[in-house]
C-alpha cells in the first residue's frame, strides 16, 4: 500500500510561504549542491548537496501521486497542466475550474473531501508514494488519520508571518524520532506517524 507524506520546505518558524503565497528564499537549497539527483524525469538537472540527493531519491522519485488544495493548485495556475513530480495530481476543491484547459492532463479535481482524494491518490500511486501539501490540505489528512510521515525540509530562514505548515486546531499527535538528512541550506527531517 503506498505510504501518505505531507510535506513541504518550511521555515525554522513554521511557515511554508508569507501572506501572499510568496516564497523567498525556501528553495535556496535547490540548486545549492555539486549532486546531480539523476539524469532523466522530473528531477534531472537538479544539483544539490549530497545528503539531498539521497533524501530525494528515497523519499520523492517514488512520489507517483500528489494531493493538493485549491489554493496551491490556483497559485501554482495548475502547472500549465503538468504534474510537479509524480504522475497524477489530485486537487481537493468545493469546485474544479470552470475553464481548465487541460482536459487531458494527469489531473483529478476532488470535491467530496481529503478522504476520497487519498483514497484515489492511494489506488493509483500502488507501492509508490502519495505527497501532500502541508497546510490546511496536509492538515485535514493528518487530522483524518490518513498520514504515514511529515516530512520537513527545514530551511534556515525566519519567515516571521506568512501561511504555516500546520493550520491550528488539531488534535495531540505523538511522531517517531525522525530519519535526518542534512544537506546544504536545508535539514530534512522524516518523522513517522505514531499510530
Amino acid at each position: 500500500m503506498a505510504k501518505v507524506i505531507v510535506n513541504a520546505t518550511v521555515s525554522v518558524d513554521g511557515f511554508i510561504a508569507d501572506e501572499n503565497d510568496g516564497i523567498g528564499p525556501m528553495f535556496d537549497w535547490m540548486g545549492s549542491g555539486d549532486v546531480a539527483v539523476t539524469d532523466d524525469g522530473d528531477y534531472a538537472g537538479l544539483r544539490v548537496a549530497h545528503a539531498s540527493a539521497e533524501y530525494i531519491r528515497a523519499e520523492f522519485l517514488p512520489v507517483r501521486a500528489i494531493v493538493v488544495g485549491r489554493n496551491s493548485f490556483d497559485h501554482a495556475n495548475g502547472w500549465n497542466g503538468e504534474v510537479p513530480g509524480g504522475e497524477h495530481l489530485y486537487v481537493v476543491t468545493h469546485e474544479p475550474p470552470a475553464d481548465w484547459p487541460y482536459p487531458d492532463a494527469a489531473f483529478t479535481f476532488v470535491t467530496d473531501g481529503v478522504e476520497n482524494a487519498i483514497a484515489q491518490a492511494r489506488e493509483f500511486a500502488g507501492d509508490g508514494h502519495v505527497s501532500v501539501s502541508a497546510g490546511d490540505i496536509g492538515t485535514q489528512v493528518i487530522e483524518a488519520g490518513l498520514a504515514d510521515e511529515v516530512h520537513l525540509e527545514l530551511v534556515p530562514v525566519l519567515f516571521g508571518h506568512g501561511k504555516r505548515f500546520f493550520h491550528e486546531g488539531g488534535a495531540l499527535r505523538m511522531l517517531e524520532n525522525p530519519r535526518v538528512f542534512v544537506g546544504e541550506r536545508v535539514t530534512h527531517l522524516c518523522f513517522p506517524i505514531r499510530k
